[in-house]
This record gives C-alpha cells, sequence and structure tokens, in this order.
C-alpha cells in the first residue's frame, strides 16, 4: 500500500510563501489522486486542493483560487502545494491523501483511505 510522507511546513510571515511536499513509497503516484486537506473549525478536515490520476487536473478550494497551486514531480514521485500569499486564516497542519478509487478529486475526507502524518503551517503577523 502506498505511504505518504509530507514536509516543508514552517513559520512564515502574513504574506510569505511555502512549498509542502507530499512523498509517495510503495507505489508510484503518476496515476493517483492526490488531496491536500487541511482541519476547518469545527468541521471535519476540509479539502484544498486535488490534482486528478486520470486527466492532471487540479481542483482548489475558492479560498485558495489564485493562491495555492498543486503540481507533481513523477521522476521523484513527489505532488508539492506552492502556497502563497499565505494569510492568518491558513495555518493549519496539512495533510495529503489519496482517495479509495485512486483516480478521482473527490470531495470530502471519507472518500480518502491513505493519509500522510501532516505538517505545521504557522503565519505570523
Amino acid at each position: 500500500q502506498v505511504q505518504l510522507v509530507e514536509s516543508g511546513g514552517g513559520v512564515v510571515q502574513s504574506g510569505g510563501s511555502l512549498r509542502l511536499s507530499c512523498a509517495a513509497s510503495a507505489a508510484t503516484l503518476d496515476y493517483y489522486a492526490i488531496a491536500w486537506f487541511r482541519p476547518a473549525p469545527g468541521q471535519e478536515r476540509e479539502r484544498v486542493s486535488c490534482v486528478s490520476g486520470t486527466e492532471g487536473g487540479t481542483y482548489d478550494a475558492n479560498f485558495v483560487k489564485d493562491r495555492f497551486t498543486m503540481s507533481r514531480d513523477k521522476a521523484k514521485n513527489t505532488v508539492y502545494l506552492q502556497m502563497n500569499n499565505l494569510k492568518p486564516g491558513d495555518p493549519a497542519v496539512y495533510y495529503c491523501a489519496t482517495p479509495y478509487n485512486l483516480l478521482y478529486c473527490l470531495e470530502g475526507q471519507d472518500n480518502y483511505d491513505v493519509w500522510g502524518q501532516g505538517t505545521q503551517v504557522t503565519v505570523s503577523s
């Protein structure tokens, strides 16, 4: 079974940037859908962004559009989340995950069965 490891979190000033990485072992990510999630206040984890395992399209939540971008590096078996213009509402533990169906970006966290351990993002004012 694929295992996911996130990295790249840290402390950044408001308006700054970070790039999160999600590296896989035990399987290739080339044709997997990979999503990034973060906890939502009083709710389950909300999906931030996702890259499809089929056509490779990305799907971003409205609150990160034009700020966050996902990409793949197949040679490194790694998916990235470039986070620009970080805001006070962005701090959280960010998790990457793959869905049960492997290929398609689905919305809710219950559709995802393999999760990394998370990486902490902190935004200072």
